[in-house]
């Protein structure tokens, strides 16, 4: 059973930085895509970056400018989102999510077949 489980979410001040934590389990990851998107009251989900686990492949919504970075710990199993410069307007609900594929990765949350439960992060002054 596919089993992602997302950490790291909390309190931060505008231009603060955080770093979520996805540990998957269940799965091959060689044979998957793993994405990061979040939800904010009253919004659509929105794709943040994604990162195909077997050859590294990552991008990232253009939206990012940059300040979001996917990495991955081989060892714990575990991909990482950090945000850095963070502002209020990044105030969501960040989850991850697996994309059984070989193509390149995607942002688009409708291909994903599987979810964590996503971890709170708000940004307040």
């Amino acid at each position: 059973q596919v089993q992602l489980v997302e950490s790291g979410g909390g309190l931060v001040q505008p231009g603060g930085s955080l770093r979520l934590s996805c540990v998957a389990s269940g799965l091959k990851l060689d044979y998957y895509a793993i994405g990061w998107f979040r939800q904010a009251p009253g919004k659509e989900r929105e794709g943040l970056g994604c990162i195909r686990y077997n050859d590294d492949y990552t991008r990232y919504a253009d939206s990012m400018e940059g300040r979001f970075t996917i990495s991955r710990d081989d060892a714990k199993r575990t991909i990482y989102l950090q945000m850095d410069r963070l502002t209020i307007e990044d105030t969501a609900v960040y989850y991850c999510a697996a994309d059984q594929t070989i193509l390149p990765c995607t942002v688009v949350p409708g291909v994903y077949d599987h979810w964590g439960q996503g971890t709170q992060v708000t940004v307040f002054s």
